[in-house]
């Protein structure tokens, strides 16, 4: 029976993306074909994951929005450059990742991991599975030590293992389109995240259950 669902949930989930795929690539046909609400449809699809993906790499919100923004207008000017329109969402998560790296190299940023109040936000035990952080709710100030703790943690990695951990561990994104993303193979994503889970336990071990 569990056999049996999880080979139906399989097939949805590969319905569902065909279908998505199938979506991008009518619109990126009828945007090429000069009809520019269709792009929009785009921007409406893809537009609060990757403001997400560029806030995790940024800690600005104000940045992030910057950055989404000139990554869909060069997406759009760069349109008929794209081989696979049913892959746009991926091809537009790439531009917004390599512009946010380029954006972080040109600044020293502050991250903040902290929920914004106009985003969802991911939980800080949730940030490469490190392990069971302790109970950060029950005191501000224990909360904001660790809060501190895991930013400067996550600003210590390098471009790679921090991208490679914001696709898959905070977006959880599959590792094959992670790989699609960074323009690696799915091995080296599976690697940069295993750094990046392995310095973040070091890291953090004083914040950590025993």
């Amino acid at each position: 029976m569990l056999s049996r669902f999880m080979t139906e949930t399989a097939a949805t989930r590969r319905m569902d993306d065909t279908e998505a795929e199938q979506f991008d690539a009518q619109a990126v046909a009828r945007t090429l074909g000069g009809d520019v609400s269709s792009f929009d449809r785009l921007i409406e699809k893809y537009q609060r994951r990757a403001v997400a993906v560029s806030y995790r790499l940024l800690g600005s919100l104000d940045d992030a929005l910057e950055v989404t923004q000139e990554a869909f207008l060069k997406a759009f000017r760069s349109l008929s450059s794209l081989e696979e329109p049913g892959r746009f969402g991926a091809w537009v998560l790439r531009i917004v990742s390599n512009l946010s790296l380029n954006f972080r190299r040109g600044r020293h940023p502050t991250l903040s991991l902290a929920s914004h109040e106009e985003d969802e936000g991911v939980h800080e035990d949730r940030i490469a599975d490190p392990g069971k952080a302790q109970s950060i709710d029950r005191d501000p100030l224990v909360a904001k030590e660790t809060n501190q703790a895991i930013s400067a943690a996550i600003e210590s990695l390098p471009d790679q293992q921090r991208l490679a951990l914001v696709l898959f561990a905070l977006e959880a994104l599959p590792q094959k389109e992670v790989a699609e993303i960074m323009e690696c193979s799915v091995e080296m994503v599976k690697w940069n995240v295993f750094q990046a889970r392995k310095t973040l336990k070091e890291k953090l071990s004083g914040f950590l259950e025993e």
